[in-house]
C-alpha cells in the first residue's frame, strides 16, 4: 500500500513538473506574437479612398528595432540605398467616377460601417464591431450586409443599388 502511494505521489509531482514546464515554455513564445486587433483605416477628408490614403499603423506590421550604440556591425558596411530618379508627384490624382465616389461611415450601437458609394455600384471599406459586439458580412452583386450581434441585440446597415444608386439603411433588430 504505502509502495502504490510513493509511485502515485512521485508520478504526480513528475507530472506537475512537466505540465509547468510545457506552459512555462508556450506562455513565453506565445507573449511575443501577441498582436493589436485591426482597427479601422480614418477617413482623412472628403471623397478620399482607403487606396489613396496611408494606414497610420497595421496590427501585421512591427517597426524594425532600433540598434543600440553598443551594437557592433558585423560583416562589409552596407551602401546607402540608392534615390530614385524622378521626383515623385505632388498633386493626387482625380478619382474617376467609376473608380471611386464617396466614402461615408455610420456609427451604429454595434459598431462603425464605412462605404464607398458610386454612382451604380458600393463597397465595403471597412466595418469595425463595437467592444462586446460580433460582426458578419454578406455580399452580392446589388447589396451588402453587415450585421452587429450582442446576445438578443442586432444592428444591421443594409447597402443596396440594385434598382438605382446606393442607398443604406440602419436597422435595429
Amino acid at each position: 500500500m504505502r509502495r502504490g502511494l510513493v509511485h502515485v505521489l512521485a508520478w504526480s509531482l513528475a507530472t506537475g513538473a512537466a505540465v509547468t514546464l510545457s506552459w512555462w515554455g508556450v506562455h513565453t513564445v506565445m507573449a511575443g506574437t501577441a498582436y493589436d486587433p485591426p482597427r479601422a483605416l480614418p477617413i482623412t477628408a472628403a471623397g478620399a479612398t482607403a487606396q489613396e490614403s496611408e494606414p497610420l499603423a497595421s496590427s501585421t506590421h512591427r517597426p524594425a528595432p532600433s540598434k543600440s550604440p553598443s551594437a557592433k556591425p558585423s560583416g562589409t558596411p552596407r551602401k546607402p540605398a540608392p534615390t530614385p530618379s524622378k521626383p515623385a508627384p505632388t498633386a493626387s490624382p482625380s478619382p474617376s467616377p467609376t473608380t471611386s465616389g464617396q466614402v461615408k461611415s455610420y456609427d451604429t450601437a454595434g459598431g462603425r460601417v464605412v462605404f464607398d458609394l458610386r454612382r451604380t455600384s458600393a463597397s465595403l471599406v471597412s466595418a469595425t464591431p463595437g467592444t462586446g459586439w460580433s460582426m458578419q458580412v454578406w455580399k452580392t452583386e446589388t447589396w451588402i450586409r453587415v450585421e452587429f450581434t450582442s446576445g438578443a441585440n442586432r444592428v444591421s446597415v443594409i447597402c443596396t443599388w440594385h434598382d438605382g444608386p446606393p442607398h443604406v439603411e440602419v436597422g435595429n433588430y
